[in-house]
């Protein structure tokens, strides 16, 4: 998509980022790769997931600032890449058995308004994008007539 840094790339950049290592910086102590409760199958998925966040942010973050002809489809499978990892960490509160914080660590949902602040970002920022393609597309044409 080029390397112009915009309102709407920095924000997908910074969810870009926040994929990449997020998960390390959540999971990264006692309660999740350093808890002695977790079995280690536990935490080969805890593993496998921060890896998975990893990849996705990587990804994502080169699509966006890699140069290319089609703006459009790069944007939207840039979007596709940061959304992944981000349904994939709310559709886990529905598997039989889990819980979204272990009981010895309090109660609720936190990872629903991480998620609700990452959305509106990549919300926002695909707006902005869309709209800043659109808008060049347009001066294009009408320099050619």
């Amino acid at each position: 998509m080029g390397t112009t840094l915009t309102l709407g790339r920095f924000l997908l950049g910074s969810v870009a980022i926040i994929t990449s290592i997020g998960g390390f910086i959540a999971d990264w102590d006692h309660t999740h790769v350093y808890n002695p409760k977790w079995p280690p199958h536990a935490k080969f998925h805890n593993g496998q997931t921060m890896s998975t966040g990893l990849l996705l942010g990587l990804s994502a973050l080169y699509h966006l600032i890699r140069p290319i002809a089609n703006k459009k489809d790069s944007l939207h499978f840039v979007i596709l890449l940061l959304s992944l990892n981000w349904v994939a960490q709310l559709s886990a509160a529905v598997y039989p058995g889990a819980l979204p914080v272990d009981p010895e660590f309090g109660k609720g949902f936190p990872q629903l308004y991480i998620c609700a602040v990452l959305f509106s970002m990549i919300g926002i920022g695909y707006y902005l994008e869309r709209s800043r393609i659109i808008k060049a597309s347009h001066q294009i044409h009408s320099k050619a007539t």
